[in-house]
């Protein structure tokens, strides 16, 4: 099966979107499919203005469209909701080629964290981008009914997973991390303001809070945190030894729709605290984790579980679960598509 997948996310980007793609496509390619990532770093693009990291890439649908042509897909994925996958979608209508979207950001909480712009003026633009989809995937039930709430029905289960070769509890606990005064309080993620960061940062449960992980925020937070160990990004083996080396693992967002941290952290043996807000509630159980309005008490709660438990829940997250939920969303397109 021959399969696109269209992302204004790509590489060297690091984070949870750019993360599921790559693994669902490894995956899907370790099966026999055929995958292409049309991405910006294919076109010119400019920086994304307060978040230079990410690339917004200027390209016309007749380009999208001799890509798809050249490809020909039994099944076109719209991954996100930036200008690459506007112009392939605006290609999919006018040939009428069926295609999924996956909603995988709150963009609208994104957008108003960042520029005060109201959330539900982006939603506008969110129902007009994913509408002609045939399926909407999303990670979470809470997700789902947020997007049929405002005027999105057609949505599907899409799982996350682990890499459960780097992420277990066997792995060695970080050689920088060992010996700083407990309890460890991990955050790892982007640095940035919709993070919610400084929450974390704030709070005032003892111990050494250590983040891992980049982004614009970091230089100011390090100024301003100065106890707290800002380590940087992390990523495979290393990141496993981290996520050992917590006590607890803190998840601080309230606008992320899943977070794939926490069950990375869970698979190493690492409890969880976090706010009662989608994503956490979505896949944190009571012997893995807590959820509190206040993070301390949030925090104190989750250092009494037990780590078996933690590690064990962890490893029901697989790629191969995640991979085989995205191909049987497109089954009905590939079917619609040969019909045509």
């Amino acid at each position: 099966m021959r399969i696109a997948i269209v992302t204004d996310a790509w590489e060297p980007q690091v984070n949870g979107v750019v993360r599921t793609l790559q693994s669902v496509r490894r995956v899907l390619e370790g099966q026999g499919h055929k995958v292409t990532v049309i991405s910006p770093d294919l076109f010119y693009s400019v920086p994304c203005p307060t978040y230079p990291e990410i690339r917004l890439a200027m390209v016309r649908s007749r380009t999208i469209g001799d890509l798809l042509d050249e490809f020909s897909p039994h099944a076109v994925h719209l991954a996100t909701e930036g200008p690459v996958c506007v112009a392939a979608r605006r290609w999919c209508l006018r040939h009428d080629f069926p295609f999924t979207t996956a909603y995988h950001t709150q963009f609208p909480d994104y957008v108003e964290a960042r520029s005060g712009v109201p959330a539900e003026w982006v939603w506008r633009y969110i129902r007009w981008f994913h509408a002609p989809a045939q399926s909407i995937l999303a990670s979470t039930a809470s997700i789902r009914q947020a997007l049929v709430d405002h005027g999105l029905p057609q949505v599907r289960h899409w799982g996350r997973g682990v890499d459960l070769a780097n992420f277990h509890p066997g792995v060695a606990r970080h050689p920088a991390m060992a010996e700083l005064p407990g309890p460890v309080q991990l955050y790892v993620g982007r640095v940035a303001v919709e993070k919610n960061l400084e929450a974390f940062l704030a709070s005032e449960h003892p111990g050494t809070k250590v983040v891992v992980g980049d982004g614009p925020a970091r230089a100011a937070l390090t100024a301003k945190y100065p106890d707290a160990k800002f380590m940087g990004p992390m990523f495979g083996e290393e990141l496993a030894q981290a996520y050992r080396a917590a006590d607890v693992f803190v998840f601080p967002s309230k606008t992320d729709t899943f977070g794939l941290v926490m069950i990375e952290a869970l698979a190493c043996g690492t409890p969880v605290a976090a706010y009662p807000v989608t994503g956490p509630v979505d896949i944190l159980t009571p012997e893995t984790g807590a959820m509190a309005d206040d993070l301390d008490v949030a925090i104190t709660d989750a250092l009494t579980r037990d780590r078996a438990d933690c590690a064990a829940y962890g490893r029901s997250f697989t790629w191969e679960a995640s991979a085989a939920q995205f191909l049987a969303a497109l089954v009905p397109i590939i079917e619609e598509a040969r019909a045509a």
